[in-house]
């Protein structure tokens, strides 16, 4: 009894669904103009009948057979289940209900599958249309949770990641000494917590991921000094948007990365964010190098693949990336369709 309870609870959907599809079946079927829709015993027994062949080759064909690639066995088995159906039309309901009439002969075998096989092919089709939408369903959920892992995943590289390159830093200025060095930590910390803590959703405001690219790039001109110049510029910031967290710290990350690796001096660095009016984030991204970098690394790396692979799966066709290589300058371009925070 608990487990029928239990069934009953998991796929009570179902079984309304096809209780539906019986009962308006039935309508269809008794219905007879002579008769001025009167509903007899006869005509139940033969619904039953059909509805019954119906059950056997939605419940257990199907899934045991055919949904198994089983073939030549679900025809085989559906063959003899025609020829059951006919013989318990002919043997046995037809002589209980019509002995002086259809019970007195026996009818053409495919003469009285024409009127059988259409109420039992409605059944299967409406079991098939069933289990195709329950199908989908479960697509859609396993892509969705796919994608959430996937996305976590990605997320997880990106901690790692700066933190190994900061760390190595630190431990230089460490090593000298310097007087930054309590700044780079608190900067260091600031950042982190900002990664640890705020950036478990999927989105923040836009505003709050503006000020974490302010500190980290704070932290990253430390290591410039005098050796050159950093812009960070913003315009029209809302507080109406919010973004996929660390998108935009990754490009300017490796843009800090390549120039203190290859410059020891006329170091430039543009950052520009923009709103504009049709609620599109306007990313811009510049450094310079010397002519002799190979800037083909510049390209990759696990930073630059992580983030081109969480904007497909964040902003699929709601983003546009272009990264070009021009007169020894290396540019970012990123367009985003933004999303407005939810209340």
């Amino acid at each position: 009894m608990i487990k029928l309870v239990h069934l009953f609870r998991k796929n009570y959907k179902e079984i309304l669904f096809q209780s539906a599809v019986f009962i308006v079946l039935f309508i269809f079927y008794s219905f007879d103009k002579h008769n001025r829709g009167n509903i007899g015993v006869d005509q139940f027994a033969f619904f039953a009948s059909y509805s019954l062949v119906a059950f056997i080759i939605n419940y257990v064909l199907l899934p045991k057979l055919y949904y198994k690639k089983k073939f030549k066995l679900f025809f085989l088995y559906l063959f003899l289940l025609c020829i059951g159906i006919f013989l318990v039309e002919e043997l046995v309901l037809e002589k209980i209900y019509f002995p002086d009439t259809k019970g007195n002969s026996f009818s053409n075998f495919f003469y009285t599958l024409i009127g059988i096989l259409p109420v039992i092919i409605i059944f299967v089709a409406f079991k098939f249309a069933w289990d195709f939408n329950k199908k989908q369903s479960e697509i859609e959920v396993l892509k969705t949770t796919i994608k959430d892992s996937e996305l976590q995943f990605l997320k997880s590289q990106i901690n790692p990641h700066f933190l190994f390159n900061n760390l190595n830093n630190l431990y230089s200025y460490a090593l000298d000494n310097s007087p930054k060095t309590p700044s780079l930590i608190l900067g260091l910390s600031s950042v982190l917590r900002y990664m640890l803590y705020d950036c478990k959703e999927n989105f923040v405001s836009l505003s709050k991921e503006i000020y974490h690219l302010n500190d980290f790039i704070t932290i990253n001109e430390l290591h410039i000094e005098d050796r050159g110049i950093v812009n960070f510029k913003t315009s029209n910031i809302s507080q109406k948007y919010n973004i996929a967290p660390l998108i935009l710290t990754v490009f300017v990350e490796n843009a800090f990365k390549h120039s203190l690796a290859n410059q020891t001096d006329n170091i430039k660095i543009d950052i520009n964010v923009d709103i504009n009016d049709s609620g599109q984030l306007v990313f811009e991204c510049k450094n310079n190098y010397l002519t002799h970098y190979n800037t083909t690394s510049h390209n990759k790396g696990i930073g630059l693949n992580n983030v081109k692979k969480r904007l497909s799966l964040i902003y699929p066709k709601t983003h546009d990336l272009t990264i070009s290589d021009e007169d020894n300058c290396f540019k970012v371009n990123l367009i985003i369709q933004l999303k407005p925070m939810t209340k």
